[in-house]
């Protein structure tokens, strides 16, 4: 069983007074993330069990076996609970788990390195990859994450092809050099 701890909800703080916490739902379905308790840190220490939970306006409102007051509650605010990846079940095809993606080396359609999956980001329209480390290119870029600009995911391989990149990084090199001159 693959043990790396995946990210899947964070205690937005306390709700009520008797040491309920509000946890807040990263996973594709909120409710699906309660499944994976016990939950995990990053280093894959169990930190939290759920006793009983409900749904709430911005999540769930959740009891458990760590937390028995507000002001514990309030102290665990902004913590972050992961689940072993074995615990997941496997995407369909076509579908990727975030987890997954980081990481992975970016390439041209050619195989020419063009960085690192660093994140992949979401404000409302679609996922968007950012793309680090690109030779010859300080910072970091950002291309949609469709078929047509990600034409190839590759897990196994540790990859990711993608078609047009250059035109997207050379986009913000031209906005800086703007910028720049009207400095």
């Amino acid at each position: 069983m693959d043990q790396k701890p995946i990210l899947v909800a964070a205690i937005a703080g306390a709700f009520g007074v008797k040491g309920e916490v509000r946890l807040k739902s990263f996973t594709q379905d909120p409710a699906a993330c309660l499944a994976y308790a016990p939950f995990v840190d990053a280093a894959g220490k169990e930190i939290l069990h759920i006793t009983a939970s409900r749904k709430i306006k911005d999540g769930f409102a959740v009891l458990t076996d760590e937390i028995k007051s507000r002001e514990e509650a309030e102290a665990q605010k902004s913590t972050k609970l992961y689940a072993f990846r074995g615990k997941f079940s496997e995407p369909e095809k076509d579908d990727f788990y975030q987890a997954d993606l980081l990481g992975l080396r970016a390439e041209d359609e050619d195989g020419k390195p063009l960085g690192r999956v660093k994140a992949v980001l979401n404000f409302g329209a679609s996922d968007i990859l950012e793309i680090t480390d690109t030779p010859g290119h300080a910072g970091s870029w950002s291309l949609p994450f469709t078929r047509a600009h990600v034409p190839v995911v590759d897990i196994a391989g540790g990859k990711v092809v993608l078609a047009d990149a250059q035109s997207f990084f050379m986009e913000e090199k031209e906005d800086a050099a703007d910028e720049e001159g009207e400095a």
